[in-house]
């Protein structure tokens, strides 16, 4: 057995909201094994708040602590400052103190006076990690029995400090934040129009729990008695929020500390990219970093984690695969490179409450970089839009917007980034997107668009080309996709394209140097025959789509092929209604299949590395998925519709003679089975699952049990949701083994099955990639 490391190098996570984070505080600083801990979070969110409550409780009640510190650090740190701070806690005598003249001196006289008494030292607003024994502050351990806590706006401050427990301190629940905006703005106010209460919860929304902006605008609207004057601030907090008291020199100007804290240009560059999206808009990673390489940055995933372990972006849903901006570290962002900041107009956005208009936006126009026109109610732009220094353009989810006019984009010469996706009426491109020669990275996916222009054969620049979901696509014009010389990442997943065109982009792609990564929907033979004829093709593939195989009765892939799509994170099968197997034909170089046992697993781990995600959908014949233990890695199986399945895993001679062996689903960490009505079991025997963390059944009627045992893991498991119907019919090996399991179930009713949008399970791209 491994020794068991420090307990200081065990951090330990958790997230929460404020009151709860008190009292989680409280509950630790009795803990023996807890000697520092660390609240981080977001400016504004109320970490100092948190540390003067833990102050009081110990100074006003009788506790073991002999000595309470409490010492701001801020930005850049005065160590002497704190060391003050300390004397004066520690009541060293005057004449002892102001003998010792160096830093040094003052630290080991307090280091000689805290070695004999148990303290509590809070330490507010760190920024970066501090040397303890440079101050003369000896590390709490189990002897000494002292504790530290500390306030920071970065998690990575907390593992440098070496805090055994670290807490996120998150926004306030709805009804807390109102009853903290009720008390900020008054009883008086609030009663003094039958109208005010209405508005006043409007405006507290708009705070999407933060303190720091709940305390500023209740302050702001303490004397205000007049509704209509609420209806503006509504307006203001959704249209300029700079222009309200107190938010800019107050709020702002707070919260702009950790963006001013980041460690270079390219990080503050992508947390103000994020001020471009709607309020509340969860972008997938992968998504963030393809718009921050296509507008000429770099290092996308240190950049996101850099950004999250700032508070500036926060993860979305269980995975953390998604990331969002607070909506007032938008309104900041904005506020700096918008139309009232120190970089006016960099950076304009448009949405429902605003209009475009060119003649009044002229100036503007002429010096921004950034446009993103989101959610606007218009069926036409203008006729050209002047913009010579424009850079990135969104144009997402216009509903009604059908097509550009001719000119719209012949005065953005300078555009490297244009976004059109989502907008679900567009059928069709200007020619003029032809004179965009600086474009970098273009987003169709998601719109209605029927041919793609000869024109786009000039972007020789264009690096990323996505067009996935484009269910009217059917012409793509020979020689266009071979001319983008300098394309490195295609996408065209789940788009109806015509027989035969599939075929020839294949051939178009594989002519292109650079050509990196490729995720593709094939819908016949000749365009798989092409595919696994190609092995550059192959090494670029990293998801694919297998759509409507109509006279496709078995699937034979050779683990040579999966050898050589060393980049396959996601393959996804879909109504190939004649499709009964899948066939993995494992083999060496210069052998066929008569391959040993032990050959087959060495086979298995080096061939068949990269798979992640798997999605078989609508196949009505299929029988199982016994191939799938030639996976080892897999993470994501989602299986629906697919009415003859009786087992995931066929327990036949093959899989009997290697499951020993083969830890079958050892990195799954999501299952999900829905309308399986003849599927009786995942695989006969128990599995281990030491992985698994969410299981998902629905109308799975056949299916009376799970492959567990006693000896199955639920060490990471988290929830295993279904309909009570279906649970409660489960049949066990005994009593303790369903205890174990029930504190895990969820009900999730069919209906709701297909409403659940924090881990909604669907055939996009967006949910098989990472």
């Amino acid at each position: 057995m491994l020794p068991r490391p420090p307990v200081d190098e065990l951090p330990m996570e958790a997230t929460v909201g404020p009151q709860l984070a008190y009292e989680k505080s409280c509950r630790f600083l009795k803990d023996p094994q807890v000697g520092i801990m660390g609240l981080y979070g977001m400016g504004g969110v109320g970490k100092t708040t948190l540390l003067k409550k833990i102050n009081n409780e110990f100074l006003t009640t009788s506790n073991d602590f002999e000595v309470v510190i409490w010492a701001v650090v801020s930005k850049s740190p005065d160590i002497e400052k704190i060391q003050q701070l300390i004397w004066n806690k520690l009541e060293i005598p005057r004449d002892k103190w102001e003998t010792r003249s160096s830093r040094e001196e003052k630290a080991a006289e307090i280091l000689r006076v805290l070695k004999r008494k148990r303290f509590i030292l809070l330490l507010d607003d760190i920024w970066e990690g501090l040397d303890l024994l440079e101050m003369g502050v000896l590390r709490p351990d189990t002897e000494n029995k002292s504790k530290i806590v500390l306030t920071t706006r970065s998690q990575d401050v907390c593992h440098k400090m070496k805090a055994q427990k670290s807490i996120e301190v998150e926004c306030l629940e709805l009804e807390d934040a109102w009853t903290l905006f009720r008390k900020e703005v008054g009883e008086e106010i609030l009663n003094s129009h039958p109208d005010i209460p209405m508005l006043a919860k409007v405006v507290a929304e708009e705070c999407r729990g933060l303190p720091l902006a709940l305390v500023t605008l209740g302050r702001a609207m303490a004397a205000e008695k007049d509704p209509s004057n609420w209806d503006k601030v509504i307006q203001d907090l959704r249209k300029s929020p700079a222009e309200i008291t107190g938010m800019e020199d107050k709020l702002f100007h707070r919260l702009k500390l950790s963006y001013d804290r980041l460690p270079d240009n390219a990080s503050k560059s992508c947390f103000i990219y994020h001020s471009m999206f709607r309020e509340d808009w969860e972008i997938y990673n992968f998504q963030l970093i393809e718009l921050w390489i296509g507008g000429g940055g770099g290092g996308g995933k240190k950049i996101i984690k850099t950004l999250k372990h700032a508070c500036l972006l926060e993860s979305c849903g269980s995975r953390e695969n998604r990331v969002k901006i607070h909506d007032v570290l938008r309104d900041m962002a904005l506020l700096l490179y918008g139309e009232h900041g120190v970089k006016k107009n960099k950076i304009l956005v448009y949405n429902k409450v605003t209009r475009l208009d060119e003649d009044q936006e002229t100036s503007k126009l002429k010096e921004t970089e950034k446009i993103s026109l989101w959610d606007m109610d218009v069926g036409k732009f203008p006729e050209t839009l002047v913009c010579p220094n424009l850079k990135t353009l969104f144009v997402k989810k216009c509903h009604n917007l059908k097509k550009f006019p001719s000119g719209f984009f012949q005065f953005m010469l300078l555009l490297r980034v244009l976004d059109l996706s989502d907008n679900d009426n567009l059928s069709e491109l200007p020619t003029g997107i032809g004179k965009l020669g600086a474009l970098r990275y273009l987003s169709l996916s998601h719109t209605r668009i029927r041919e793609l222009p000869i024109e786009l054969k000039n972007l020789k620049n264009l690096m990323i080309l996505l067009m996935d979901d484009m269910k009217s696509l059917e012409i793509i014009p020979q020689d266009v996709i071979s001319s983008l010389i300098s394309l490195k990442l295609f996408s065209i997943y789940e788009s109806n394209i015509s027989s035969g065109v599939d075929e020839t982009v294949l051939e178009e792609l594989e002519s292109l140097n650079d050509i990196s990564e490729i995720s593709t929907t094939i819908s016949n033979a000749l365009s798989f025959n092409k595919l696994k004829s190609s092995h550059k093709l192959q090494r670029c593939i990293s998801y694919l789509h297998l759509h409507k195989w109509g006279d496709v009765i078995s699937l034979e892939l050779s683990s040579s092929f999966f050898k050589r799509v060393e980049h396959l994170r996601g393959l996804h099968i879909s109504h190939c209604n004649k499709l009964e197997d899948v066939k993995i034909n494992v083999e060496r170089e210069g052998t066929h299949n008569d391959m040993t046992l032990p050959n087959k697993i060495a086979a298995r781990e080096e061939y068949f590395h990269t798979l992640r995600n798997v999605l078989i959908e609508h196949c009505s014949k299929l029988l199982d998925l016994t191939w799938l233990v030639y996976a080892p890695y897999l993470e994501k199986l989602h299986v629906e519709d697919c009415e003859s399945i009786e087992e995931v895993i066929c327990d036949d001679s093959e899989v009997c003679e290697m499951k020993e062996k083969l830890n079958i689903f050892s990195r799954l960490k999501y299952l999900t089975l829905n309308r399986l009505p003849r599927l009786k079991s995942i695989y006969q025997h128990p599995l281990l699952f030491p992985s698994l963390e969410t299981i998902k059944v629905c109308e799975c009627k056949s299916l009376r049990s799970l492959s567990f045992d006693s000896n199955t893991s639920n060490n990471s498991l988290k929830k295993i949701k279904g309909e009570t119907s279906w649970w409660n019919q489960l049949k066990w090996n005994d009593e303790t083994i369903k205890h174990s399991f029930t504190p895990y179930f969820q009900i999730h009713e069919a209906e709701a099955y297909l409403t659940d949008s924090e881990e909604s399970e669907t055939g996009s791209i967006d949910d098989i990639q990472e």
